[in-house]
């Protein structure tokens, strides 16, 4: 699935969209994958020579790409919104030009709500790692 096909799902966009290709596993799971370019807007003051990729950003791509899994139900008018990260663990810093590589799946779902384990490496060594939740209200979440 190409960025134009992630549009069809995430209400996010420009410069928020932060998954470019994504693909649902045969096991359930969801990889999607991001280019860090270097001229994004959350690299200009984190930090002044020396960009790194913010953990928040890092969190986010986590959970715009588990809403790939969700195709069916993000409908128009559903917004997936956080609920809750847990065990959140940072171990390698991103760069500018890293491929980064997000895995997610599903551990727990009643919905409206989803619990999701993910992590996100760069050429094999992991990054981040991390417990998320998740609601996809209907609405604006007024």
């Amino acid at each position: 699935m190409d960025r134009e096909e992630i549009k069809k799902i995430l209400p996010h966009r420009e410069p928020m969209l932060l998954v470019e290709e994504a693909a649902v596993n045969e096991d359930g799971s969801v990889t999607g994958y991001y280019r860090v370019k270097g001229d994004e807007f959350f690299l200009q003051g984190h930090f002044p020579g020396n960009p790194i990729v913010p953990g928040v950003i890092q969190c986010e791509m986590m959970a715009q790409s588990a809403c790939v899994l969700f195709a069916d139900r993000m409908k128009e008018g559903v917004t997936p919104v956080y609920t809750g990260l847990d065990k959140v663990r940072f171990r390698n810093m991103i760069k500018p030009g890293d491929l980064i590589r997000i895995d997610t799946k599903i551990l727990r779902e009643s919905h409206p709500l989803y619990m999701l384990h993910g992590e996100v490496s760069v050429d094999g060594k992991r990054c981040m790692s991390g417990d998320f939740s998740f609601a996809l209200v209907s609405g604006k979440g007024e």
